[in-house]
């Protein structure tokens, strides 16, 4: 403790460095969740400004995550976002119109840029529409989760992957507007 009563601390606990885990959570709401790492140690918070400059407003629960961490006087904190994977799927899709595609097919559609029209968790849905397209795209919250996030803000950027379904256009995959463009080159 130094002579203003705060604990001081070497020099190698302030270098960031860079760790891999998954979220164990995350709330929108609140901006804030937490990390675990792969090798064990203190939770790390996640704050919502840090995804945001990865280009999220939010991720899902068990999702993969590689993250620069610093130690602060608070505890380990997430400073920047590197990479995010979608959480492993337990169980098949829930969604019939995407059962009888090849996961193959599926994830060599087109990444197509789009702007969220409404999201609502708790019913488990929402919609968003395709630059110079008229129609909505169904968006369902296991799609959603299964692309590595947890919620969208209504006017939010994001890509899409999308089939025809039986009651219209259907998102198969949900992903940031940077991965979108980064996709596109």
């Amino acid at each position: 403790m130094n002579d203003d009563g705060f604990v001081e601390m070497k020099d190698e606990y302030l270098a960031p460095r860079t760790v891999q885990g998954h979220v164990k959570w995350f709330d929108p709401t609140k901006g804030f969740g937490f990390v675990v790492t792969d090798d064990g140690g203190p939770d790390i918070l996640l704050h919502a400004n840090v995804l945001r400059n990865f280009g999220q407003s939010s991720v899902a629960d068990s999702a993969g995550i590689e993250v620069i961490v610093q130690q602060t006087a608070r505890g380990m904190q997430a400073v920047e976002v590197l990479r995010i994977d979608p959480p492993v799927p337990t169980e098949p899709a829930p969604l019939e119109d995407m059962a009888t595609v090849d996961p193959d097919v599926l994830a060599s559609l087109p990444l197509e840029p789009a702007r969220v029209k409404w999201f609502d968790k708790t019913k488990g849905f929402g919609f968003a529409n395709i630059f110079g397209r008229p129609e909505d795209v169904f968006v369902h919250f296991e799609v959603l989760r299964r692309s590595g996030l947890a919620d969208l803000q209504p006017g939010e950027a994001v890509g899409l992957r999308t089939v025809d379904g039986k009651r219209g256009r259907m998102a198969t995959q949900v992903t940031s507007w940077e991965a979108a463009l980064q996709d596109r080159e």
